[in-house]
């Protein structure tokens, strides 16, 4: 079973250590957390002697394994990392397979491969004895994003309003280190055990509660012309916060799930929850009441539209302004007679 991020930490708090740790993957902030998790397990006061930091494109193996082999100075072990490792060739990075094989007990060796997985199948094979962990990170699909939410919020002793986590998912997307930022800033100021709700927020966050891409698809799955258009207006006026690329992702993922939705036989809220693995009944009522305003044609009609606004944004075929485009592609959605073409 792999290894997850809070399993490794829990281990390194525990002060169950191995001689050798192989962090890798594409999520780099992971490997950042963890080489802090690394870096503190020698004393302030000790880490001119038993702390070593090399950065891989800087420094020879041989110096690093050198080091390695090294007996710490009066204390029982040192810790040594090795940085931006996914920047070495293969055939460099295998360099280090023979310490990894037979490393030194005394010595914590930490291999980072920030962003990618690591190189080398010399330096892999060593990396499956029994002596090193190997953690590899991966990027956070959309779906998986509100678990992380609750999961670092139950982390910092925090409960969370549905509606909160979907303020948060829609405003930080899969950036974890603006995710844990934020969570961080909430858990420095409010009490434990406090329940972080869309007032809170929009107070403390800056996402506003009653004009974002989720109210806005609240709107759109009743057919609420006038509140689509007031959030869209709202949306105009600050264009920064509110940019329609990510916008027409989310609008993109509930329409394509609502054609899902259309071919799953039972539509009742239980088994719409299954069929999209929501985790909240609050979530199935907005596609239940898409079903009842757009059918299998409409959705067809919708994406499509979505997907062209999405390429006159980037530059394909139009330069007018992206808002004005915006506002008629909700007029579109609202309006879709849902006709397929002959």
């Amino acid at each position: 079973m792999a290894l997850t991020f809070d399993a490794l930490r829990t281990m390194l708090s525990a002060r169950q250590y191995k001689p050798v740790y192989l962090l890798h993957g594409e999520e780099g902030f992971y490997i950042d957390r963890l080489v802090s998790d690394f870096e503190k397990i020698i004393p302030e006061d000790e880490r001119d002697f038993n702390l070593h930091v090399f950065y891989a494109p800087r420094v020879e193996p041989d110096t690093v394994m050198s080091v390695c082999r090294q007996a710490p100075f009066g204390v029982e072990r040192q810790v040594v990392i090795l940085k931006e490792a996914q920047a070495l060739r293969a055939d460099e990075l295998n360099k280090y397979h023979s310490y990894v094989e037979s490393p030194n007990p005394q010595t914590i060796f930490v291999i980072c491969c920030r962003g990618e997985k690591a190189k080398g199948k010399d330096l892999m094979a060593a990396s499956k004895k029994p002596h090193v962990e190997v953690f590899e990170t991966k990027k956070l699909w959309d779906s998986q994003i509100r678990p992380e939410i609750v999961r670092c919020l139950g982390a910092r002793g925090l409960q969370a309003d549905q509606k909160a986590v979907e303020m948060l998912a829609q405003h930080i997307g899969t950036d974890l280190s603006r995710l844990y930022n934020e969570i961080g800033k909430l858990a420095d100021i409010l009490p434990p055990r406090a329940k972080v709700t869309p007032e809170i927020i929009e107070e403390y966050i800056g996402v506003s509660k009653d004009y974002n891409v989720f109210e806005l698809i609240d709107a759109l799955a009743v057919k609420d012309s006038r509140r689509v258009f007031t959030i869209v207006n709202a949306f105009r006026s600050n264009p920064k916060a509110n940019p329609t690329i990510p916008m027409t992702s989310s609008l993109f993922t509930y329409f394509s799930d609502l054609m899902i939705l259309h071919y799953t036989p039972d539509k009742s809220e239980r088994s719409v929850m299954a069929a999209l693995k929501l985790k909240a009944a609050v979530q199935a009522k907005r596609y239940i009441a898409g079903l009842q305003n757009y059918n299998a044609f409409k959705v067809i009609e919708i994406i499509h539209a979505l997907r062209d606004f999405d390429c006159r944004v980037k530059g394909n075929g139009s330069r007018r302004d992206e808002y004005q485009l915006f506002h008629e592609l909700m007029y579109h959605i609202l309006t879709a007679p849902g006709t397929l073409p002959v």
